[in-house]
């Protein structure tokens, strides 16, 4: 028991569900299945979900056994490698999680007749494997890296709709009218604010482990830029978070969506307002420990924003 439940510790859990509501709730809230064909497309959907679990999970394995020397000192209560799970035994599992999320999407893009996200995840476990192995303890690469496949979860969904559409038998824009703009706007603003969140989380995550992360020189930005440039790039990032959905919102209002703003408004824009006055005095690790909790609280606002593209005119 005890070794199960360092596995589900170790392959981060609460991260992976984070997954799971972001693709569910894109897919059925905003990429939502007007079209009533006879094909069943749900379940190569869940497919897709699973995918994105798989490789996600042997991710995070993979960065915690080339991050053990590192982890002794910057968070020693959270090894499991090498205490309750050993160390073949990471690397096994990485593997068949790897193989399966890769094969898994190889049989949708097969299904689906585009080969874009078979592509796609195989690519993404290449990167996680290079960015445990290398770009991480590079200066910038490692934290852009995380946050672009962060921005595909949501980008793989839009593939995969057009997929699917395209494969229906008989579908037609004009017959079975599909928002393709729209969605493609959406599309770009949900995978922007996970890209730029994730950006932010990053850095206070660097900030935190900086004093393990200097004695094994790696480049990240607090070691090489320093802790006050460190946070002038999260602040400046924060900022364009809030003004940009500041400005979505300011439209929202404007179509009616008043409800929508205000949530926006209360859940998130207030959040990173506060977030950025904490940056400010924060001084200590378990101080940016609080604000990279923080910031996945509003990213967990933005996603369950998404339920109001169903619920709202």
């Amino acid at each position: 028991m005890k070794t199960i439940i360092s596995f589900f510790k170790l392959i981060r859990w609460p991260n992976l569900l984070f997954i799971v509501l972001t693709q569910v709730l894109f897919y059925h809230c905003i990429a939502q299945e007007w079209y009533s064909g006879k094909r069943d497309l749900n379940f190569l959907f869940y497919l897709l979900v699973s995918a994105s679990v798989c490789i996600a999970a042997a991710g995070y394995i993979i960065n915690d056994y080339f991050d053990l020397q590192i982890d002794t000192i910057n968070k020693p209560e959270k090894i499991f490698i090498d205490k309750n799970i050993k160390r073949r035994w990471a690397i096994v599992w990485h593997l068949l999680l790897s193989l399966l999320g890769v094969l898994i999407s190889f049989y949708i893009s097969y299904k689906t007749a585009n080969y874009t996200i078979a592509i796609g995840n195989t690519a993404t476990v290449l990167l996680l494997w290079f960015y445990s192995t290398h770009f991480k303890k590079k200066l910038l690469i490692g934290n852009v890296l995380i946050a672009l496949l962060s921005a595909w979860v949501i980008i793989v969904v839009y593939f995969f709709k057009g997929a699917t559409l395209l494969s229906l038998e008989g579908w037609s824009e004009e017959h079975h009218p599909f928002n393709v703009r729209r969605f493609f706007k959406l599309t770009v603003l949900y995978a922007g604010f996970a890209f730029i969140v994730t950006l932010i989380r990053e850095a206070l995550k660097d900030m935190e482990d900086s004093i393990g992360d200097a004695q094994f020189n790696c480049k990240t930005m607090p070691i090489v830029w320093g802790i006050p440039a460190t946070k002038v790039f999260t602040g400046v990032w924060i900022i364009v978070c809030c003004s940009t959905l500041l400005i979505v919102q300011v439209y929202a209002w404007q179509i009616g969506w008043w409800i929508s703003a205000v949530y926006s408004t209360v859940f998130m824009i207030i959040p990173l307002i506060l977030l950025l006055k904490k940056l400010r005095v924060a001084s200590l690790p378990r101080d940016y420990h609080q604000l990279s909790t923080h910031i996945k609280w509003v990213m967990l606002a933005g996603i369950l924003s998404m339920f109001f593209f169903n619920i709202l005119p």
